[in-house]
């Protein structure tokens, strides 16, 4: 625990200065600016003033979320938590020292996702309280949110997971990673039956309740949900398996560099 502390120390200082959290912090503004955009629109025309922010929130920013924004912060920091050491060279340095390569693991994975969480977090925040601004001290409202908040990061959480595992087995994780996200993920969960049991994006779209009909619509096409309690438990076991399975490969596997 005392190594995965100072592992976790390190590269949470390191993490807030490099130019790749700066340029996620920038991604992640973008459903901020959105939802600017939006409101701006609702208030300058009389057709969309009948149209509410929380529809806005969950028929534009929430998809964006999940069907983007979470998956490209766990593909890229997830990937890099070896990748950067392997193609940075720094691998040996970091390895020649008293650490248990299991704390290197966990200790980047919880830095890598201390500011992911962050940028989810923040933007996810700021963007429903432009949109539903009215809404404010209304506990349905604040429920919405606090829910989401919850999906979002539990999903984080989990494709950090994979993707940490994946940069450690693979040269080319980040290309395997893109056709995770954009094939399996995206294709996968608009077949019907068992199939689309075995995409992660299907346990987090199980999370979110079943809305009226003129809402959720991206999200929930063709979704036959699992039982939440059931959707959680499968995140959080996958979690713990791809972070073990990141240590052991980690652990046992010989890194070789590319003169």
């Amino acid at each position: 625990m005392s190594a995965l502390g100072r592992v976790f120390s390190f590269f949470s200082r390191l993490g807030k200065k490099s130019r790749r959290t700066q340029f996620f912090f920038m991604l992640s503004s973008l459903p901020v600016l959105l939802a600017l955009f939006l409101r701006l629109q609702q208030t300058l025309s009389p057709s969309r003033r009948n149209i509410t922010g929380l529809f806005f929130y969950s028929n534009v920013i929430l998809p964006f979320y999940v069907q983007f924004l979470v998956l490209m912060l766990a593909l890229f920091l997830g990937t890099s938590i070896v990748l950067e050491e392997v193609e940075g060279r720094t691998l040996p340095y970091l390895i020649s020292r008293p650490l248990p390569r299991p704390s290197i693991i966990l200790g980047k994975y919880g830095a890598s996702a201390m500011l992911a969480l962050l940028m989810i977090d923040i933007g996810l925040v700021a963007s429903f309280l432009i949109l539903n601004a009215e809404g404010l001290g209304d506990l349905s409202f604040d429920l919405v949110l606090l829910r989401d908040l919850a999906v979002l990061d539990l999903g984080l959480l989990c494709y950090l997971a994979l993707f940490t595992f994946l940069g450690a087995l693979l040269k080319r994780a980040v290309l395997f990673g893109l056709l995770f996200c954009f094939g399996w993920e995206n294709v996968l969960i608009y077949f019907p039956g068992l199939t689309q049991k075995l995409a992660i994006a299907h346990y987090l779209k199980s999370l979110i309740p079943q809305p009226p009909s003129s809402g959720f619509a991206f999200l929930r096409f063709n979704l036959e949900p699992s039982p939440p309690l059931t959707a959680v438990l499968v995140l959080l076991i996958l979690t713990a398996v791809f972070l073990a399975a990141a240590c052991l490969t980690f652990s046992l596997k010989e890194y070789l560099f590319e003169n």
